[in-house]
């Protein structure tokens, strides 16, 4: 584990410098690598998802990698078709996922560490998409922060761009910085391996597997290049100026309005201040003055421009010229809209964005709110995730959650309100969020009613409770579940205080470069000892999709069942001939 942190150390300072690489594929053959590779995807939830053959986490060993290296050696490992499935998408239509094998998924994961550690220093930072330390919260706080003023805003939306990446200008981008044509071909193994659809075999000719793991730094790797376009040739071509002009009515009006105070003319400087308030104190059509800023999160990108509206549609049509002739992608004409800035919304992230201004807001006798950008709840977002509590144009109980246990209803709504209301504490609006608020409660406790055949005034009363918070003693709805010797589960509904966090944040983990952790699960894989019979040498590790695949202990359950419930892990490293009786002796049943 050592050895693969001191290799991506290595290469990210190389990519700091921006030296080329070259024999990067040796580091193919770099075993520690793999094992890091497997301690980050293990817990993963589709570890256990088969892709085009059965193959999954379960199994994995330290010989499946010697093997896996042997074939890097002789450039004879080969990708497998992935297997291609279906996700609904928010507007009803479907979005294509490849599900890859096990062995593909780890090699993946090899390539991904090598490629971020090379091209993560070099990234902009005005890309906030699938990074570490950055996400949809920052690439917000950026615009609100650092775009006052602006004008128009250029909402960007590429048409099916993960599906439509150039494999061909992809391999010409990476072949600017790695001169290894070993690990280029690998890469290009990868991107042309193909896909099983009703397992029929269809070639990829475009785009990244959506579903792989190395296709996130694949797409930042290519749609850098827009970020360079725009940082290279657009900011500087429309950015000029120092600040803008004065402008000449407002400062005639304040030059009446100083003789008029040192008349002692009360009434009329009380009306010529009102005047001033109407009046800008700039020039906001300045021809001299002209900013533009740009943010990109995946394949969406912002631009905020201070100008006018036919050098925002100059600009539009520069980016579809370069995206197009470039890149061989094509701007969503239905979503790539040019926003006033003060009279419209853009919408960014599932946020909408526009520019404040007010006449009788004043703070510290200046019009400070005026210019300053304002993050909003879209209203149909409310309307939206209110709609899955409500039936017959009321907030209704949920049938398939009936029947499970108190603890396990309030905290399925708990998640759901939770994870809602943590993701726009950035808008100012956040107390609009009261209505989903009503509605989840509302059907959480119907819910409840229905399982105890009761009502949800009893329900309330049974369940409501006080919860600590920085504002003090709040009111939530609490359920326990009772555990033998353990604390008892507590499960919360409510307590959070609907208020703007200007700090608030959600991001990915801890930020590149980051030292290696030690997984404890390599630790035991690497001890090579059978965890249940203590007797074997040659092991691998057992898998399960989760505990709750166990059972319960008791008479009846396998030994091996037992021993993972009682360690709390749904991993177990065992021998050859344990791993193949533990599949001879499956659990008879579920928790």
């Amino acid at each position: 584990m050592q050895e693969a942190e001191v290799v991506l150390n290595v290469l990210r300072e190389r990519g700091r410098k921006g030296l080329p690489f070259t024999q990067l594929y040796r580091q193919m053959f770099n075993k520690d690598l793999y094992l890091l590779a497997y301690g980050n995807i293990y817990a993963n939830q589709g570890a256990m998802t088969p892709g085009a053959n059965e193959e999954t986490a379960d199994g994995m060993s330290e010989g499946k990698i010697d093997h896996i290296v042997g074939a890097m050696r002789c450039e004879r490992y080969r990708f497998v078709p992935a297997r291609r499935t279906y996700i609904p998408k928010k507007n009803g239509k479907l979005r294509p996922l490849g599900l890859p094998s096990w062995s593909d998924k780890l090699v993946g994961e090899v390539v991904r560490l090598l490629l971020e550690a090379i091209y993560e220093p070099r990234f902009s930072g005005r890309s906030h998409g699938f990074r570490k330390g950055r996400g949809c919260h920052t690439a917000l706080r950026e615009v609100r922060e650092t775009w006052t003023g602006t004008v128009w805003f250029i909402e960007g939306d590429i048409s099916d761009c993960f599906g439509s990446f150039d494999h061909e200008i992809l391999l010409g981008i990476l072949s600017e910085k790695i001169h290894d044509q070993r690990f280029l071909r690998l890469i290009r193994n990868m991107l042309k391996a193909g896909y099983l659809e009703d397992w029929e075999y269809r070639d990829t000719l475009s785009g990244v597997p959506q579903g792989g793991v190395v296709s996130p730094i694949l797409s930042n790797v290519y749609l850098n290049e827009l970020d360079k376009f725009v940082e290279q040739e657009l900011i500087p071509q429309y950015t000029r100026g120092a600040q803008r002009a004065a402008n000449p009515a407002y400062r005639q009006v304040d030059a009446l309005l100083r003789r008029a105070r040192r008349r002692g003319d009360r009434a009329q400087a009380r009306s010529l201040t009102q005047q001033m308030r109407t009046l800008p104190s700039t020039d906001p059509m300045d021809p001299g003055f002209r900013r533009l800023r740009y943010v990109r999160y995946a394949d969406d990108h912002l631009l905020g421009f201070i100008g006018t509206r036919a050098e925002a549609e100059q600009i539009k049509a520069r980016l579809t010229v370069f995206l197009r002739e470039t890149l061989g992608l094509e701007l969503n004409t239905a979503k790539t809209l040019i926003t006033h800035a003060r009279t419209q919304r853009a919408r960014f992230l599932g946020y909408e964005i526009t520019v404040q201004h007010s006449r009788t807001k004043i703070t510290r006798n200046r019009r400070s709110v005026n210019g300053v950008i304002a993050l909003r709840v879209p209203p149909d977002v409310v309307k939206a995730q209110c709609a899955r509590y409500r039936r017959h144009g009321t907030p209704w109980h949920r049938p398939k959650l009936q029947n499970l246990h108190d603890y396990d209803i309030v905290r399925v709504y708990a998640a759901e309100y939770r994870g809602v209301v943590n993701y726009y504490l950035l808008a100012q609006d956040v107390s609009q969020l009261r209505t989903l608020r009503w509605h989840a409660e509302t059907s959480m406790l119907k819910t409840l009613a229905v399982k105890h055949q009761s009502t949800v005034a009893k329900m309330a009363t049974r369940h409501r409770a006080k919860v600590v918070t920085s504002d003090g003693l709040r009111t939530c709805f609490e359920a326990r579940r009772k555990r033998t010797g353990k604390p008892d589960l507590v499960a919360r509904f409510g307590g959070i205080i609907l208020r703007q966090d200007r700090r608030a944040v959600i991001t990915d983990p801890a930020p590149v470069p980051v030292r290696v952790p030690r997984k404890e699960l390599l630790a035991r894989l690497r001890q090579r000892e059978c965890e249940l019979c203590e007797a074997g040498i040659t092991v691998a590790v057992h898998q399960v999709t989760g505990l709750n695949k166990l059972g319960r202990p008791g008479p009846g359950q396998p030994a091996w069942a037992t021993l993972m419930a009682k360690m709390r892990r749904k991993t177990l490293v065992v021998c050859a001939p344990c791993h193949d009786w533990i599949h001879a002796h499956p659990v008879t049943h579920a928790a």
